[in-house]
Parts: C-alpha cells; structure tokens; sequence
C-alpha cells in the first residue's frame, strides 16, 4: 500500500508523528487481539507497548519484512502473546475439571469462569487456529480480510476457521460446561 510505503518512509526518517499516526492506526485492533488471547488488561496493554517497541526498532533498522504492514504488525503481536506464554509456562488443566456445577457459583462468577475455560481451550489450538478465530470472531473480520491480514489464501483461512471449530467442538464435548 502507497499510504503504508510513506509511513514506513517517515519512521525510519524518526518523524515523531509517522509514529504516533502507526499507533493511532493499529493499537485498538492489537490490544484488542492481545486482550482476547491473554484475557487481562494490564498485560494486554503492557503486550501491547512492546508490539510498538519491538515494531520501531525493527523499522528503524529496515527490518519490515512484509508486504503488508497490518500483517507483519499482528505477526508481532501473535509471536509477543507465544513469547509471554512461553515465558510464564503456564500449565494447562485438564478442561473437564475447570468448570464447577452451575448451581454452585453464582451467575457472574459462572461467566467470568466459562471465559476462562474457553481461553484454555483456544490455547489448546494451534497458534494459526487460534489467530484466524481471534481475527473472525473477535474483531469480526471477514475470511477475506483475514487472508489479507495474514497473507494467506481465502481457502486456507476458511480451512483453518473448520478445524479450529471443530477442535473447539471436540473440547467442549469432552469437558462440557
């Protein structure tokens, strides 16, 4: 994209405003990404700030590697949520066991823990699996901007989106809530 090339043009150059003009543009979307997938919002926004770290230092020294900006920026994102997981180790539990008897918690806490439960699951996925729901579901892109955001074909997204519900429909028939 020609809009993209003159922003790209203008960081390395250090232009103060070509920076905040990349923020302003794509920090909504990739907190909202990051949030989806870490589910805590200080994380999200700490993830989120070194997305842009990561990002200007990597365009200061040409390292764009990308024909699109939105793609490589969520590939960013995606591998910072992958680094922070590695990082804690966080030990998954089996599915069937995260979720209590529904008369036994109230409503909103038996929400809260059923978006908990589901954040497991979809960490059971694989990492493309999980990035094409996130991007469907939870931005609400079509298959088609899903494809352009990730450099991929219509067709494997559409593959990708399949296997990823039915994964997710296997989990929840074996642990069902």
């Amino acid at each position: 994209m020609q809009v993209h090339a003159a922003l790209l043009t203008r960081i390395r150059a250090n232009d103060p405003d070509a920076l905040a003009e990349l923020y302003d543009q794509f920090a909504p979307a990739l907190y909202a990404y990051i949030y989806r997938r870490v589910g805590e919002q200080r994380l999200a926004e700490d993830l989120t700030g070194d997305v842009f770290v990561n990002a200007l230092g990597a365009l200061r020294r040409g390292q764009f590697a990308s024909g699109s900006l939105a793609a490589w920026l969520y590939r960013l994102a995606h591998n910072r949520v992958i680094d922070h997981y590695r990082r804690e180790r966080k030990t998954l539990v089996p599915l069937a066991e995260e979720l209590p008897a529904a008369e036994d918690v109230p409503e909103a806490a038996r929400q809260r823990h059923l978006r908990g439960w589901l954040r497991e699951a979809l960490r059971r996925l694989t990492e493309d699996q999980q990035q094409v729901l996130a991007l469907r579901f939870g931005e609400g892109r079509s298959a088609a901007e899903v494809a352009r955001t990730l450099g991929k074909t219509e067709e494997s997204i559409r593959a990708l989106q399949h296997r990823a519900l039915q994964a997710l429909r296997r989990l929840i028939e074996e642990g069902s809530p």
